[in-house]
C-alpha cells in the first residue's frame, strides 16, 4: 500500500477547507448559512479591468506559455504602482517577480532558502499558510508570540534568544522572518519606527525578512511598503497581491518584490513549478494596478459601511475592539463566558447559522479572540445582526 510523503505529517487539509465543506452541507439541508468566515472579496474588479480581459481573450495571438518572469507590461505597472502609492524604486526588470497568487509566493521563497533542520521564525497569531510552507518545505518552525499589549509586534530581545537557542543545539540556520502588516488578523496598522527596528535586526541576525503585505490599501489611508525602509532592499523579500486591494481574489495575481539577487534566487525554484500566467489576466492586472486613488475611496467607503455593522454584531456578542484596525476583517477577544473562540464560533454557527472565524486558527495566541470578515453585503450583515439578537433575546428570557 502506498503512503504519502514523510513531508505531509502533521500538515492537515486547511481549517478553512473542511469549514466550508460543512457549511455547504448545512446549507444543503437548511436556511443558508451567512458566512462571516473568509477574507473573498465579494466586490468585483473596476469595469475596465474586466474590459481589457475581455477583449485581449478574443485575441488570437496571446494563447500561448508566457514569460516565467512575467509580461514586461504588468513589471512595468508594478513598478509604477510601487513607485506612486509605497515610494519605492523598482526595477521592473530583476527586482520584480509576478506570482500566481501570493501565497504561491510563500511557498516558493520557503522551498528556495530552507534546507531540512533550517529555521523560520512564524508569527503566533499569523496567516497559518506561513507555518505549512514551512514544514512542507522541510524546515523548522520557531514560533514568536504578538501580543495586544505590545501592540501587535514582535519582542526583538525574544526573537534574538530564541535565535541564539535554536542554532546553538541544531546544525540549522535561521534563514527567514516572517512578518505581514498591516497584520493579518489583528489588524494591526505597519509603525515606521519598528519597521526599521526589523530591518536593522534582520541585518545583525543575518536573515531574510519575508513581508506579506496584501491589506495595505484596506481601510488604511497611508499605505506603507517595507521596501521603503533605507537599506531593506538587502533583507527584505515583499509579497504583494491583487486580491484585496482590486477585487481580484480568484484572478491569482501577486508580485514579490526584492533585490535581483533574490529574485533569480526564487526565480530557479518557480520556473520549474509553472509555465506563467495567462497574458490577457497580466493585462488586465496592468489596468488595475492604473487606477487611481477613487478606485480606492470607492471600495473603503464600502468597507467602513460595513464595518459598522460588524461593530454592531460584536456589540450584542459582547466583544470588545479596537476602532483602528485595517484591512478586510475585525478582530476582537471574546466574552468571558466562552472557554475559547472555537465555541463562540460554533454556538453562533449552530444556533444562528452564523459563521465567524475562531482566532485559534491563527495559533494559540489567537484562542480567545474571534475574527469577523467585511466580505459580505450590508443586508446579509443586517440579517446576521438580527439572528444574534434573536439569540441573545432568547438567552435573557430564559434567564428570567
Amino acid at each position: 500500500m502506498i503512503s504519502t510523503a514523510k513531508r505531509l505529517e502533521g500538515i492537515g487539509e486547511y481549517y478553512f477547507s473542511t469549514k466550508l465543506r460543512e457549511i455547504d452541507n448545512m446549507n444543503k439541508s437548511g436556511e443558508p448559512v451567512i458566512n462571516l468566515g473568509i477574507g473573498s472579496p465579494d466586490l468585483p474588479p473596476h469595469p475596465d479591468v474586466i474590459k481589457v480581459l475581455r477583449e485581449e481573450a478574443g485575441k488570437p495571438n496571446v494563447h500561448a506559455y508566457q514569460s516565467y518572469k512575467g509580461s514586461p507590461v504588468l513589471r512595468k505597472a508594478i513598478s509604477e504602482w510601487y513607485n506612486k502609492w509605497y515610494h519605492v524604486t523598482l526595477n521592473p526588470d530583476t527586482e520584480i517577480l509576478p506570482l500566481i497568487g501570493s501565497k504561491e509566493g510563500i511557498m516558493h521563497i520557503c522551498m528556495t532558502y530552507l534546507d531540512k533542520g533550517d529555521f523560520a521564525l512564524i508569527p503566533n497569531p499569523g496567516y497559518p499558510t506561513y507555518r505549512s510552507a514551512v514544514k512542507l518545505a522541510g524546515g523548522e518552525i520557531i514560533e514568536y508570540a504578538l501580543s495586544e499589549e505590545k501592540h501587535w509586534f514582535p519582542d526583538l530581545g525574544q526573537l534574538a534568544a530564541s535565535i541564539r537557542e535554536a542554532e546553538q543545539r541544531s546544525e540549522g540556520k535561521v534563514k527567514l522572518l516572517f512578518v505581514n502588516y498591516p497584520h493579518m488578523p489583528t489588524g494591526q496598522l505597519p509603525d515606521v519606527e519598528k519597521m526599521k527596528a526589523l530591518v536593522e535586526f534582520a541585518k545583525q541576525q543575518d536573515l531574510l525578512i519575508v513581508h506579506d503585505n496584501p491589506y495595505s490599501f484596506i481601510l488604511n489611508e497611508k499605505p506603507e511598503s517595507l521596501l521603503a525602509v533605507p537599506g531593506a532592499m538587502d533583507v527584505v523579500l515583499e509579497l504583494n497581491s491583487l486580491s484585496k486591494s482590486h477585487n481580484m481574489a480568484g484572478w491569482r495575481l501577486g508580485v514579490l518584490s526584492a533585490k535581483q539577487e533574490r529574485i533569480d534566487e526564487v526565480l530557479r525554484f518557480k520556473s520549474n513549478m509553472d509555465s506563467g500566467m495567462f497574458l490577457p489576466v497580466q493585462l488586465a492586472a496592468a489596468t488595475a494596478l492604473a487606477l487611481d486613488k477613487s478606485w480606492y475611496e470607492e471600495v473603503n467607503a464600502v468597507y467602513r459601511r460595513r464595518r459598522e455593522l460588524v461593530f454592531h454584531l460584536l456589540d450584542l456578542i459582547g466583544c470588545t475592539y479596537s476602532k483602528d484596525q485595517a484591512g478586510m476583517f475585525v478582530w476582537a477577544p471574546i466574552p468571558d463566558r466562552y472557554q475559547d473562540g472555537y465555541e463562540l464560533s460554533d454556538e453562533l454557527l449552530y444556533k444562528t447559522r452564523v459563521f465567524i472565524t475562531p482566532g485559534g486558527i491563527f495559533g494559540d495566541a489567537g484562542k480567545n479572540y474571534i475574527r469577523v470578515s467585511l466580505c459580505a453585503t450590508e443586508a446579509k450583515l443586517e440579517e446576521a445582526i438580527k439572528k444574534v439578537q434573536a439569540l441573545k433575546d432568547k438567552k435573557q428570557t430564559a434567564e428570567v
